[in-house]
């Protein structure tokens, strides 16, 4: 049975009596634990930004009703030529309604699917906004403002005002950061609108919109639902679109096919309306975390350098200490201490070292149109970092000095002290 107190006390006095060397490796590990803490944390908070610019503002699957020609012509139920094959040129559309038919119904029904987090009714419409004589045309989209901003953090692209405002104003508009400036309209001022079908509207400009798409901005503008119905002259019931999050985006392609199955609506789940989105991610988080491996591997192998030449320079010491009676693998246990003690010592400070920077980097300044209320870098303090990071200090310690130490157990002490 290993003496622990006493394997310690060698250790520690080896430690000590080569504090420039202990210093090194244990620097060593810190340098490699706290470059890889502020990296990854950098690294996948910039990603984590990057996908918030999609995620963000698109919901997980859109419902509408889609104009589309009809797959059934006139001519293919005509009895005659129902062997023929039959072409038809230059197919319209057929007439339909963009209000989606029993719209509320359908909301509450998918709001009662357990993988559902919330489905929000919208109406879009085609308006111009009139300045003088000049008429500027715009899109003009009525939503629950509320509802918007916990769902789709539509806050985070509000510049000035408020969701609650707009929610709270009748005949309140979100205006687009890129209308208010060529208009050099401000807080608090009425804008006249017009819908396609005619008629003018005055509305007061209750917060400015920037989603950091200068061709959206310059269009943009949302209403509560309400009064875009009001303005559309249209009931209560009349819904355009129905978007949808889910608690499991994986949900999102197998439920759109179910609801354009159910309805017979248009359904365009996450994925299929972004597929650059999800390969950008995949191979930016490939980078991310292969940097941050080599990163710790390098370390690793500093450390087992280190910790070899530790061992060479204590030939005479492990001489000794055999010759005294301290058996193989009592000296393989102090080598192995001394180890694990500047994998410990590195590790904290590691730690130390890759939240102070990572924090540093969060007060740099960092300004982008994309996302307006973002002041700083994103930084991503996962503790689960921290956890991987000391974990590989120990692991990779260990590892570096089991192979030393399992060297110094194996060395015969007549023939170091024979070559003294």
């Amino acid at each position: 049975m290993a003496n622990w107190k006493v394997i310690l006390s060698i250790a520690k006095t080896h430690l000590l009596t080569k504090i420039k060397q202990t210093s090194i490796a244990a620097l060593g590990v810190t340098f490699g634990i706290g470059s890889y803490i502020t990296l990854v944390s950098f690294m996948t908070g910039l990603n984590t930004m990057l996908d918030d610019l999609i995620l963000n503002q698109t919901p997980h699957i859109h419902v509408y009703n889609e104009i589309e020609p009809s797959k059934a012509q006139p001519v293919s139920l005509y009895d005659d030529f129902k062997e023929s094959l039959n072409v038809v040129h230059s197919i319209k559309p057929k007439l339909s309604q963009k209000k989606i038919h029993n719209a509320l119904p359908i909301i509450s029904y998918l709001e009662r699917n357990e993988a559902v987090r919330g489905a929000l009714p919208q109406i879009k419409t085609q308006i111009f906004y009139i300045a003088g004589s000049i008429e500027l045309g715009g899109n003009l989209t009525g939503i629950n403002p509320i509802d918007e901003a916990n769902l789709f953090n539509m806050s985070d692209y509000i510049v000035e005002g408020s969701a609650e405002a707009l929610q709270n104003t009748d005949n309140g508009i979100l205006l687009g950061i890129g209308i208010a400036e060529k208009m050099t309209l401000k807080l608090g001022d009425r804008v006249q609108v017009s819908p396609i079908n005619g008629g003018t509207f005055p509305l007061k400009i209750v917060g400015f919109y920037q989603s950091g798409i200068a061709e959206i901005d310059a269009i943009q503008s949302f209403t509560n639902i309400k009064t875009i119905q009001r303005i559309l002259g249209e009931a209560n019931n009349y819904i355009t679109d129905i978007n949808i999050k889910l608690f499991d985006i994986e949900k999102a392609t197998p439920l759109a096919k179910k609801i354009e199955q159910q309805f017979n609506l248009k359904a365009i789940d996450i994925k299929t309306a972004n597929a650059q989105f999800e390969t950008g991610t995949s191979v930016r988080n490939l980078i991310t975390y292969a940097v941050s491996i080599t990163l710790l591997i390098v370390a690793g192998f500093g450390i087992y350098n280190i910790l070899n030449m530790l061992i060479y320079e204590k030939m005479n010491d492990i001489a000794i200490l055999k010759a005294t009676g301290f058996s193989g693998k009592d000296v393989q246990l102090i080598f192995m201490s001394q180890a694990m003690i500047i994998g410990f010592a590195g590790g904290i400070l590691g730690l130390l070292l890759g939240f102070g920077l990572a924090s540093l980097i969060a007060t740099i300044p960092f300004q982008t149109e994309a996302l307006p209320t973002v002041d700083t870098y994103p930084i991503n303090m996962n503790p689960l970092f921290f956890i991987i990071g000391f974990t590989f200090a120990m692991i990779s310690t260990c590892l570096a000095g089991y192979l030393p130490s399992k060297k110094a157990k194996k060395i015969d002490p007549v023939k170091i002290i024979r070559g003294q």
